[in-house]
């Protein structure tokens, strides 16, 4: 006594394939979308902190070149 015939079987084999297929599909856009949003935000603090350091070093260089025109008793240009 079969529960199905050959042509049964082999749709299911199908259906089984198309739904694992397109499940895998499926996740790997979404983790693909949510890698390069990640990388985009990561992207965006990375620059901002970048600007605040380049910012910090601007200061530290004009302090310092104040400071040894100062030592060497030339005068500071303020």
């Amino acid at each position: 006594m079969s529960l199905m015939n050959d042509p049964q079987v082999w749709t299911l084999i199908g259906v089984f394939t198309t739904i694992m297929l397109g499940g895998m599909t499926l996740m790997t856009t979404m983790i693909n979308r949510a890698t390069t949003s990640a990388i985009d935000g990561l992207r965006g603090e990375m620059n901002a902190r970048f600007d605040t350091v380049n910012t910090k070093i601007e200061h530290l260089d004009r302090d310092v070149n104040l400071l040894m025109r100062r030592a060497w008793g030339e005068p500071s240009g303020e």
